[in-house]
């Protein structure tokens, strides 16, 4: 005989599950550029409409600077995340950004700076060396937890994301500077698949 409690656990879960998949739906997204390529580092981010959801900041992020480059160059983290800047080179680094987002400077040094540095703002910053002017990198700054970077395939996927209103905000480093990504109203029923274009190389 099957033991009672085990049956009323089992129950449970199934009904949870159920009430999940009844409200909540999956985002497909697929990035392709001007050409109709597959883009990657694109960053999305699934904004609800007319509500803020809360956001984690994440931890132990770090962008290097390796063979006078930033590593990755393209980074995404929440809102109040700490971000450590090591130099991984040889030589002094001088890591700076005039963006609105967020204003900043670590002036020449080597090794890892004893204070990271605190993005509170949504958008996107734009990093810069002002030693070494062909070194460009972006953080995005996002205050959604639906967000993701694209990889070889330019797509992305969330799942259990809640039924309901939302804009999809695309942005990639070649889109013109200052953009903050391009928007599209989508709205979550079910099993969403999205195709979108940037005007990106």
């Amino acid at each position: 005989m099957a033991n009672p409690s085990l049956l009323k656990t089992l129950a449970s879960l199934c009904c949870g599950w159920v009430a999940l998949s009844a409200t909540a739906g999956s985002v497909s997204v697929t990035v392709r550029g001007q050409q109709g390529q597959p883009l990657v580092d694109a960053v999305l981010m699934l904004e609800p409409v007319g509500a803020k959801v809360p956001v984690k900041p994440m931890t132990a992020v770090e962008i290097g600077q390796q063979q006078r480059r930033f590593d990755p160059m393209v980074t995404v983290v929440t809102a109040g995340t700490a971000v450590s800047f090591p130099n991984r080179d040889t030589v002094r680094h001088h890591v700076y950004s005039f963006s609105p987002a967020k204003k900043f400077e670590i002036k020449l040094y080597v090794g890892k700076p004893e204070k990271p540095i605190l993005f509170e703002r949504s958008g996107v910053v734009v990093l810069g060396c002002n030693i070494h002017d062909q070194m460009v990198g972006w953080v995005v700054v996002s205050d959604t937890p639906w967000w993701a970077k694209t990889a070889t395939p330019g797509t992305a996927r969330w799942d259990d994301v809640p039924k309901g209103a939302y804009q999809l905000r695309a942005w990639h480093p070649s889109l013109p500077a200052g953009s903050q990504g391009l928007l599209r109203a989508v709205t979550v029923t079910g099993n969403e698949q999205i195709n979108v274009d940037l005007p990106a190389s």
